[in-house]
């Protein structure tokens, strides 16, 4: 059973080994040129109400996930992957459609919707972006980030990252 409710469970865990890259099956870049993806700005942070759906406990592969429901810190340490174009304008776990331009991210427990800064441990970069999906359920992998965040961390081509992921709690200025 996989639940995590503290943030200080998560930054328990061993790290999490980055991959080597490479797509997964045929997902793959967009059309897009990169230096495009350099001018889309951070998602900002406001105060949303929270999915009636998308925050009750939910089952993937036998494991139990339990969204947090109320907005207390978290922070976790952990490997970053990205989604692109095989999951573009299918919906996310809300019903919003999935852009892979724009700043947002999958997590298995963070509030829907949210918003997290998200720093890659290796080059220090960091972005804010908008939870609106469930996973990743592959390994023990932290977050999915969109095509667009990913190529902003600086991930696109490894395909994986360490990084840190910081809950942003509403009404606070980032």
């Amino acid at each position: 059973m996989a639940v995590q409710s503290e943030s200080t469970e998560s930054e328990r865990k061993p790290p999490v080994a980055a991959t080597a890259g490479g797509f997964y099956k045929d997902d793959g870049p967009g059309e897009r040129p990169l230096a495009e993806l350099d001018t889309i700005p951070d998602a900002v942070p406001r105060r949303e109400p929270l999915h009636r759906w998308a925050n009750r406990p939910y089952e993937v592969d036998g494991s139990l996930h339990i969204p947090m429901r109320q907005w207390t810190a978290y922070r976790a340490r952990g490997v970053a992957t990205w989604y692109g174009r095989r999951y573009h304008g299918r919906n996310t776990a809300q019903g919003e459609p999935y852009d892979m331009y724009a700043m947002s991210a999958a997590h298995k427990i963070l509030p829907l919707p949210s918003y997290a800064r998200v720093t890659h441990v290796g080059n220090g970069r960091s972005i804010i972006v908008r939870v609106n999906d469930r996973g990743p359920f592959i390994g023990e992998r932290e977050i999915d980030l969109s095509y667009a965040a990913a190529h902003r961390l600086g991930l696109l081509r490894s395909g994986s990252a360490e990084v840190d992921v910081e809950l942003l709690l509403p009404g606070k200025d980032y």
